[in-house]
């Protein structure tokens, strides 16, 4: 368990790095990957602290996370939304969204949540190493699993819920699959499951794009000449997604047979 015990700063530090980056790329504001880097960043420290919640040394930092990847959401769907609609030759619907993006970034970097994710990371090593010498890691892997346990268990069950809610899944696969990430020995996930998992992701994630820029649509009248491909490309995603999730329901029941 030692090992768990000075991995996991590790990675806390990898991801900071990240984090640094991210913020000076976002300063360029020509990159169109750094806030999609940064929320990726954001998920797996997240990710990594998500199964530590019972450790006090964790819990500030897990928050702080938390709330600037809720703050980080908006922005991210309209950068994804804007790069389609150039992407489609939809210059002017394209153009109008582009100053409310920039402004975005801006405000991203000057923001509390920001500064107050940076500083908690500058401080939790030392509380991390004061959780370990004050005996409140011990039997850190057994906690791990249980967690892991816990989250395979409640996906399986919304994946046999003839009425699922594909918002609750899309969460639910996505929470196993970056705790799966990082603690892959702990998940003790084959190949193929791990793979099942990610295109569900994928599915899930494409189907609620189109969903939400039908939501969009109806209060944002230059976005009308989409709505047709849109409702469309959702059934389709729909459909994708089902028998993604359905792969991903027969994967559970064969790794516990």
């Amino acid at each position: 368990m030692q090992g768990l015990i000075d991995e996991v700063p590790r990675h806390v530090l990898r991801i900071q790095m990240r984090l640094f980056a991210c913020r000076e790329r976002l300063r360029v504001t020509t990159d169109g990957e750094a806030l999609h880097d940064l929320r990726i960043a954001l998920r797996q420290l997240r990710s990594l602290l998500r199964p530590l919640s019972s450790v006090a040394a964790c819990e500030t930092l897990q928050q702080r996370a938390a709330e600037l990847g809720r703050l980080t959401g908006p922005l991210r769907d309209l950068e994804v939304l804007q790069g389609y609609l150039q992407q489609q030759g939809l210059d002017s619907a394209a153009k109008s969204r582009l100053p409310l993006l920039q402004q975005g970034y801006l405000q991203l970097l000057d923001c509390a949540p920001l500064a107050h994710l940076l500083t908690a990371l500058d401080d939790w090593p030392w509380q991390w190493r004061q959780a370990a010498s004050n005996g409140q890691l011990r039997g850190l892997d057994k906690l791990i699993k249980q967690r892991l346990r816990k989250d395979r268990k409640r996906l399986k069950q919304a994946l046999l819920d003839p009425a699922h809610d594909r918002h609750r899944l899309r969460l639910l696969v996505k929470r196993l699959r970056y705790a799966a990430e990082a603690y892959p020995q702990l998940a003790g996930f084959s190949g193929r499951l791990r793979l099942q998992l990610k295109q569900a992701q994928s599915a899930l994630g494409d189907w609620h794009d189109h969903w939400q820029w039908l939501q969009r649509a109806e209060a944002e009248a230059d976005l009308q000449p989409c709505v047709a491909v849109w409702r469309a490309a959702m059934l389709d995603a729909e459909q994708q997604a089902d028998l993604a999730l359905q792969a991903l329901a027969t994967g559970f029941a064969r790794a516990d047979d």
